[in-house]
């Protein structure tokens, strides 16, 4: 008979999760509470515009790199439709008014830093040499075949800043290899270099944005869902994790019924997952640490409907500094923010000459929208969306620093905030990725996938690394106390021969 697993939560990790488990036999069930599945994966529509919310483009997807060997394992190839960004340039960095641009590969990527500070040369090889060592090093990208836990232990409890000082001598080469830091909300003095070497050697390999949005990842996971006769509910919202003496029993929804589980998976920020459970088999000391843990820093976004044929596609992320650092741009006030912007465009066709529509995003603390904690969406009031509005322009305005045409070419934009992300996703006061990574803090920030019920497991990007790749290994280290990581790698490597 099939073990029913539930789980809570239809982003990444929870219908990546489901896949697997439903290849494997198991009867699944996806619970989701919004009316749209996805978790960050979602879109959203205004005045017919697609806008992005969350993935915004993906690392690692040419053939037998690691990203295409999982995506094709989970069915997801057949649905989805890749443009590549800018190969000479996929990550644009502007400090202190230069530009810098990240090419993919390892060679084209020395060679082009290289050029603008010619005397680091061999200090860049030795740094790409650590990153690809931490890379191959881990799971994250040999996807089992190879394993060195001194590596990985070393470079989780250093710094990003301490093993780059010892690397490169020149402090603005430095700030320049650190300009993507928004892709992980790194911090100084905090942020593991393992984190920095993952997202480096992931989008390093190569670089694309997803046709149309990621949400249509989401729509083909839940197709093989439901293909594996699993099933998938939104507007469903699981409202408590119901458990006996030793274990899950199975959930309750908020119409007050009960779904009984022999596995429970949980999608769900470990907060929110706490907050299900009432059981003693939960102590009091997990609890609070859990609840103590900081996470990172939310954002303001400033989503762009272009008038038609105005704005060319760029086909490249623009990173932008006020100062010389990207370092501490969490760290604001009013005057300051925003100290810095990431600046994209959505593909929404096959190497499109012009975009449709485009996303600022910039770094915004809770605590700016405090006033409005207890509101709901749609229901904030003429103070909120005053607050949004003058925002939005000073950020615009500083986009059009580097982008003078920008403003007379928008015919609408829209805006949100860390209210916005916390509404949509479920995530401790809006936080972009969840759980802060800090060397400072030791294993006490690490949030495990096993919990102290036998059977209630989590998965997300708060149990391993962020990004698509991170959500999708801790997947593997999820299912792996239901199969074994040997069966997984096993079916990954013959699915992809």
């Amino acid at each position: 008979m099939k073990k029913k697993c539930i789980i809570i939560g239809s982003g990444l990790g929870g219908l990546s999760c489901g896949v697997i488990l439903a290849k494997n036999n198991y009867n699944v069930t996806v619970f989701e509470q919004e009316a749209q599945l996805g978790g960050c994966m979602q879109c959203f529509y205004r005045n017919g515009a697609k806008f992005e919310t969350g993935m915004q483009f993906i690392g690692s997807a040419d053939k037998g790199q690691t990203l295409s060997q999982l995506l094709h394992y989970l069915e997801v190839d057949k649905d989805i439709r890749l443009n590549r960004l800018d190969p000479l340039g996929y990550d644009v960095i502007s400090l202190g008014g230069e530009h810098f641009k990240f090419a993919n590969g390892k060679r084209p990527f020395i060679e082009q830093m290289a050029k603008y500070f010619p005397k680091e040369k061999d200090n860049l090889i030795k740094y790409y040499d650590l990153v690809e060592q931490i890379a191959n090093a881990s799971s994250l990208r040999s996807l089992g075949q190879r394993f060195n836990l001194a590596i990985n232990t070393e470079y989780q409890t250093r710094s990003i800043n301490d093993v780059l000082e010892q690397l490169i001598k020149d402090p603005m080469l430095r700030n320049v290899l650190l300009g993507n830091l928004p892709l992980y909300a790194a911090q100084q003095d905090k942020t593991p270099f393992s984190s920095h070497a993952f997202i480096m050697d992931f989008y390093n390999q190569s670089a694309f944005r997803i046709i149309g949005g990621s949400e249509n990842i989401g729509f083909s996971l839940t197709n093989t869902i439901r293909r594996k006769n699993g099933t998938v509910l939104t507007g469903k919202q699981v409202v408590h994790i119901d458990c006996d003496d030793i274990r899950a029993k199975g959930v309750t929804t908020a119409d007050g019924t009960f779904y009984p589980a022999d596995i429970i998976i949980s999608d769900t920020h470990p907060m929110r997952t706490l907050e299900m459970l009432d059981t003693n088999l939960i102590r009091p000391i997990y609890r609070k640490r859990v609840n103590n843990i900081p996470n990172t820093i939310s954002c303001f976004a400033v989503y762009l409907k272009f008038k038609s044929n105005t704005v060319p596609y760029m086909n490249s992320n623009f990173y932008c500094y006020q100062n010389d650092s990207p370092w501490d741009c969490e760290n604001y006030d009013e005057i300051s923010w925003p100290k810095g912007y990431l600046y994209m465009h959505f593909c929404h066709k096959q190497e499109p000459i012009f975009a449709e529509n485009g996303i600022i995003l910039s770094y915004m603390s809770i605590n700016e929208v405090e006033q409005w904690q207890n509101t709901s969406v749609g229901h904030r009031g003429t103070d909120y969306e005053l607050f949004k509005q003058q925002k939005a322009q000073k950020l615009l305005n500083e986009v059009e620093r580097s982008f003078p045409e920008l403003k007379n070419n928008i015919e609408h934009y829209y805006t949100s905030t860390p209210l916005t992300y916390r509404d949509y996703t479920g995530t401790q006061d809006g936080s972009m990725y969840g759980v802060i990574k800090d060397v400072s803090m030791g294993a006490a920030y690490r949030v495990s996938h096993r919990t102290k019920i036998p059977n209630l497991l989590l998965t997300g990007q708060n149990t391993n690394s962020h990004g698509a790749l991170g959500v999708l290994i801790g997947t593997i280290v999820t299912c792996s106390e239901l199969l074994s990581a040997e069966l997984i790698y096993k079916q990954i490597m013959e699915s992809n021969k």
